[in-house]
């Protein structure tokens, strides 16, 4: 007997589908559909976990225990989606096939759907199928008619229950309400966020570096996380104030419900001096930089962490900067830094190594057995669901 869980499950859908297919040839339609579909199974990143490929669609899960943060998991399918529409641009751009397939990529878009609730995993070959009425109900919320009420064309889409259970509520001013009502099931609220603003805002993004001749220390560790997992390490004030030696810290100044450039962590310290490390470039997965407060009046330095996925986990490198203010401020940091900080930085690193093994033995970050379909069960999904969105004529 198959075991209940409580945790998400999760549909990233492609859009547009059954109108490209009806407008292309299918050799070049097939080999599309595979490589967005790849790139779909590639960001399905633990703790989810793929349940089964569904022709135009990923359909995955994570179970409640140890699941990602609410704006860590936004994050997540953010990225995906900018990943997907960078992939549509470059195949736009490098294609001089006129066929239809070809000429139709920039048609196809992305849509998610996100609930929360109850299921059970039978296990069928390799995967897991999901099942249980809160299965059917996500599957119900891909028929909607949040397009046409809204004009909203890429879009994730967010049951009540998930968008309540992820704790971001905060982030209702970024997206629209709506509601649906199904046969047998009743009315369901969710919440629906657009998905084009996302894409425009991180194509005209700057980032911020710390320039070569600009660069006062820096040291790295590998922590034996994934990289959505030392994601969270790195942007948790817990975990922050063991690598930079605070007390503690607090977030403080979320933009539209979340941390953001702008936003900041207060660092309180065991003299009870309290200082700040302010954002300024926010790039989940990869890199946060922030401003950081020094205890010369008026000085401050950048400290940029990057995170690289690494045979055996994930490579954390973090860089400090020279110092900025006046310019005997400056001098005095900059040689405190090179003594102090960098013992001080050194010491955080190994005490953060230390913590994240010692949570790992405690089962804290969980790392279910993925699913990985492989190369000729994609191209059959991708048949089905060719021949099953062809429509005559």
């Amino acid at each position: 007997m198959s075991t209940t869980h409580q945790g998400y499950l999760l549909i990233a859908d492609i859009t547009g589908y059954t109108m490209y297919l009806n407008r292309s040839e299918l050799e070049h339609a097939h080999q599309v559909l595979q490589r967005l579909l790849e790139l779909l199974i590639e960001h399905t990143r633990p703790p989810l976990v793929i349940s089964r490929l569904a022709g135009d669609a990923v359909i995955s899960y994570g179970l409640q225990d140890n699941f990602l943060t609410g704006q860590t998991f936004v994050e997540l399918l953010e990225d995906t989606y900018v990943a997907f529409r960078r992939m549509i641009d470059l195949m736009v751009l490098n294609t001089t096939c006129q066929c239809n397939a070809c000429a139709n990529i920039n048609t196809l878009d992305l849509k998610f759907f996100v609930h929360y609730g109850s299921f059970r995993l039978q296990k069928l070959d390799a995967h897991s199928e999901l099942l249980g009425s809160d299965v059917i109900v996500i599957h119900r919320l891909l028929k909607n008619s949040v397009a046409e009420q809204t004009g909203i064309r890429a879009y994730t889409l967010y049951s009540d229950s998930a968008f309540y259970k992820l704790g971001i509520d905060g982030l209702s001013s970024q997206m629209t309400a709506h509601r649906e009502a199904y046969e047998h099931i009743g009315e369901v609220i969710v919440w629906v966020q657009d998905m084009h603003p996302v894409w425009q805002a991180k194509k005209e993004a700057v980032r911020v570096t710390i320039p070569p001749d600009q660069k006062l220390l820096g040291l790295e560790i590998l922590l034996p996380l994934t990289p959505i997992q030392a994601w969270e390490v790195i942007t948790d004030p817990a975990y922050r104030a063991i690598l930079t030696g605070s007390e503690r810290q607090e977030k403080v100044n979320r933009q539209t419900g979340r941390m953001a450039p702008g936003s900041a962590y207060r660092c309180y310290h065991g003299d009870g001096s309290v200082s700040m490390q302010t954002i300024v470039d926010w790039v989940p997965f990869e890199a946060l930089t922030t401003e950081d407060s020094t205890p010369i009046p008026k000085t401050t330095m950048l400290m940029n962490i990057r995170l690289e996925p690494a045979e055996g986990g994930t490579k954390l490198a973090m860089s400090c900067s020279k110092s900025r203010g006046p310019y005997l401020g400056r001098q005095i940091a900059n040689l405190v830094g090179r003594v102090l900080l960098s013992r001080h930085l050194r010491k955080g690193a190994d005490e953060l190594l230390e913590r994240v093994r010692s949570d790992l033995a405690a089962g804290k970050f969980d790392r279910p057995d993925p699913f990985q379909p492989g190369e000729g069960h994609i191209h059959a999904e991708v048949e089905a669901g060719l021949e099953a969105n062809r429509q005559p004529g």
